[in-house]
């Protein structure tokens, strides 16, 4: 496992920030970084929820990744710890490859100084994962930004 860090300044309350990145619409966009198929998730950001992370496989099926929130703080912090995964829409949670993540961690940590929100995000990625992530969250966090910044501007 690697553990990859990444940060983005929103001028934009915490408040703000939180609800782009987890609304269902707003998420669509900013997580597109990840995947031009699209992606999406079923299930809640409350703490002991499981949620899973959806989106089409390059061969049409779906796939995805399952998780539990361990901690959700509104405005403040986030931890995901990873399941499984879903290939083929099936769940797995015993194949080598799904082991090789199972109990990897994402973190999100919001903290708000003046109307500007530190996002920090922590992850543990399986190494044939990192250099791919590394490419893409920075994308991911400067949409996240954009969207944040509009929505605080329109007092949404």
């Amino acid at each position: 496992m690697e553990k990859l860090n990444f940060e983005v300044k929103i001028n934009a309350p915490a408040q703000t920030v939180w609800a782009t990145m987890l609304e269902d619409a707003t998420y669509r966009e900013w997580t597109s970084a990840f995947s031009e198929n699209g992606s999406y998730y079923e299930g809640d950001w409350n703490q002991g929820s499981e949620i899973r992370f959806l989106g089409p496989d390059d061969d049409g099926s779906l796939g995805g990744l399952i998780a539990t929130v361990e901690e959700s703080r509104p405005h403040e912090f986030l931890s995901l710890r990873y399941l499984g995964q879903i290939v083929g829409g099936v769940d797995d949670r015993t194949s080598d490859a799904a082991k090789a993540f199972i109990g990897a961690h994402e973190n999100y940590s919001f903290t708000e100084s003046d109307g500007v929100t530190l996002v920090e995000v922590e992850l543990e990625s399986e190494d044939d994962w990192a250099d791919m992530l590394k490419d893409a969250w920075p994308g991911a966090l400067a949409k996240l930004k954009e969207l944040a910044e509009a929505r605080g501007r329109d007092g949404r």
